[in-house]
């Protein structure tokens, strides 16, 4: 809490840079009603960070329209997403209490500004998780979630050498902008963070387009899974397990799904909707091994591709653990050393898991001598993906459906976070609906209540 509070106070101090097209820092409409606030006075539920370990539901305004390419959206589904928990956790600087969560949503088109193109009232539609101008150098090389021109945080520009693009729901340090796990969103030029959904396509498969399966597939193409290739994955959670199916999909011959402790159920889990998928439990190796020496028994010299599907705030050792609670880290490198020291000679490892800072004891003497890749697969640049996934989801060549387990009510996200935070045994990927969500599609699950 302090240090993300000190961040807050540093960034006001110094000021946003200039970039930005859409204005910064709305990050509830409650901040200030008369502007922010739709006219009508109409109220939403919205979930809200309340500090570390803590979200809230609740009733805050509409949002208004307050720039010409802006679209308000009737959330109709949304879903909470493994780096909603470094949130969750107080890890990402610039979180202020009243930040309304959710990077992940789609609905229908409520209103919209005068210079919103190609859309209209009740179009059903899912929205990038980051926001895009169209028109900057990135933008016009798909590469929109490092647009030039959403978001104005100048620590992140201090820290990185560069910024990504604003991100819905995730911090003033991504530029500050309402989530959409809540009834109501704005979405910032409309008209090109947002993808209209055919009818066919249920949104409890249309919603994932805005994260997950971009960011799974990215992971794969990115890092260079190939025809032929032994692939290992780190972490068994939904990005986890797209990523092994998706390496499957890009021919990969054999893949292994790797995790362990409180999440060595999804190991199972994943094997029973992808019943060619291998499997380690890293906490029940026999003495003596260790998850690169496992790896190399399996294959002469190890993968070909590694990649990384977990985060650097989980430590597994005691000396990072205490590392990062003192502030000498942010990141761990356990897992990156692993991958590096697992994969072939002039392997490729891929970093998808947010990584937010500075790690220790990094062994770049492995990266260096024996040629090995690592690429930072970046945030997803969903613009590049999206089009080509739909039409992958609606071929039936990629069915989200394997992930989803759950589908609860925005009235119990505060017990829902809770259990997601457990890795509750069979919660794998969630659907949260609102009250103006349709009934769940066929093969996908029915309401399930977390209260007491």
């Amino acid at each position: 809490m302090a240090t993300t509070q000190a961040a807050s106070l540093l960034e006001k101090a110094v000021g946003h840079d200039d970039n930005a097209i859409t204005q910064q820092d709305i990050t509830n409409p409650a901040q200030e009603r008369g502007k922010y606030g739709d006219p009508s006075g109409e109220k939403m539920k919205a979930l809200t960070w309340n500090g570390k370990y803590s979200v809230k539901l609740v009733e805050t305004p509409k949002p208004a329209i307050i720039e010409p390419r802006d679209v308000i959206l009737k959330v109709t589904g949304s879903t909470i997403c493994g780096s909603d928990l470094h949130l969750y956790h107080g890890t990402i600087i610039e979180l202020e209490k009243g930040d309304i969560l959710g990077h992940e949503f789609c609905g229908h088109v409520d209103s919209m500004g005068p210079e919103v193109k190609g859309l209209k009232k009740g179009d059903r539609v899912v929205a990038s998780f980051h926001m895009a101008c169209g028109e900057c150098m990135y933008c016009k090389r798909k590469l929109s979630s490092q647009c030039e021109r959403t978001n104005s945080n100048t620590i992140e520009n201090a820290m990185y050498g560069g910024r990504t693009a604003g991100l819905f729901g995730y911090s003033h340090f991504t530029g500050g902008f309402a989530g959409g796990q809540a009834e109501y969103v704005r979405v910032p030029i409309g008209d090109v963070n947002l993808l209209k959904l055919p009818d066919d396509v249920p949104d409890e498969k249309g919603l994932y387009l805005s994260d997950v399966l971009a960011t799974s597939w990215n992971c794969v193409v990115d890092t260079g899974v190939k025809e032929g290739d032994f692939v290992a994955v780190w972490g068994g959670g939904p990005i986890g397990q797209m990523a092994a199916h998706m390496s499957f999909v890009n021919g990969a011959k054999r893949v292994v799904l790797i995790d362990g402790g409180p999440s060595a159920w999804r190991l199972d889990f994943a094997k029973s909707k992808i019943p060619k998928l291998e499997t380690m439990d890293y906490s029940k190796l026999p003495k003596g091994k260790t998850v690169t020496s496992t790896l190399k028994e399996m294959e002469h010299g190890g993968p070909d591709v590694a990649l990384e599907c977990v985060g650097g705030e989980y430590a597994k050792g005691w000396a990072h653990y205490f590392e990062t609670l003192l502030g000498a880290e942010t990141d761990t490198s356990e897992i990156v050393n692993e991958m590096i020291t697992s994969v072939k000679n002039f392997g490729r490892c891929g970093l998808t898991g947010d990584y937010v800072g500075y790690t220790n004891h990094f062994n770049i003497g492995a990266l260096m001598e024996r040629g090995i890749r690592l690429i930072g697969n970046g945030q997803s640049p969903v613009h590049m993906y999206w089009e080509h996934l739909l039409q992958l989801v609606m071929d039936g060549k990629i069915d989200p459906y394997i992930m989803l387990t759950h589908r609860v009510s925005i009235d119990e996200m505060e017990e829902v976070y809770q259990a997601f935070d457990k890795r509750q045994e069979g919660m794998q990927k969630i659907f949260v609906q609102t009250r103006f969500s349709d009934p769940p599609a066929e093969g996908t699950p029915a309401l399930t209540s977390f209260k007491n």
